[in-house]
C-alpha cells in the first residue's frame, strides 16, 4: 500500500466509492483497494457508518427536504449528504463543521454548479437542531 491518505482524501475515496455503489446497489460498497481508489481505515469507518445507518440517514435527509423527494435530490448531493451524516453522526471526532465542509467540497468539485449551497443547508440545519436539542438535555 502506498503512502497515508489525509482525511480530505480518506473522504474522497469514500465519497467516489459509495457514488459509484449507487450504480450497482446489489454490490456492497465497501471496496477492495483498486488502483483507482485506495480506502484507508477511516474511509472504511464512514462507509460502514453510513451502509449501517443508511435507513436513519435517509429518514433525516427526507425530513429536512421541503418539497422534494429523495429520488429527486441529485446523485453527488445525496452521496455527499448520507456520508457528511454518518461522520456527523456515528463519527469518533464529532466535528459537523469539518464533515460539512468536506461534503461542501466534494460537491463542488463533482456535482452540479450551485448543489453545493443545499447540501450545505441541509447539513448546516442539521448541525444546528443536534446542537439545540443536546443544549436542551
Amino acid at each position: 500500500m502506498g503512502k497515508k491518505l489525509t482525511r480530505r482524501e480518506s473522504r474522497e475515496a469514500a465519497f467516489l466509492t459509495a457514488f459509484a455503489a449507487t450504480f450497482e446497489p446489489e454490490t456492497p460498497s465497501l471496496p477492495a483497494d483498486t488502483e483507482q481508489v485506495e480506502t484507508d481505515i477511516f474511509a472504511r469507518q464512514l462507509l460502514t457508518a453510513m451502509n449501517n445507518h443508511a435507513e436513519d440517514l435517509d429518514a433525516i435527509i427526507e425530513k429536512h427536504l421541503k418539497g422534494w423527494t429523495l429520488s429527486r435530490v441529485p446523485r453527488v448531493s445525496l452521496v455527499a449528504l448520507r456520508l457528511a451524516l454518518a461522520e456527523m453522526l456515528y463519527g469518533e471526532e464529532q466535528k459537523p463543521g469539518v464533515a460539512i465542509n468536506e461534503a461542501v467540497e466534494l460537491v463542488k468539485k463533482y456535482g452540479a454548479d450551485n448543489d453545493y449551497q443545499f447540501v450545505n443547508g441541509l447539513l448546516g440545519t442539521v448541525a444546528r437542531e443536534r446542537e439545540e436539542s443536546a443544549e436542551q438535555c
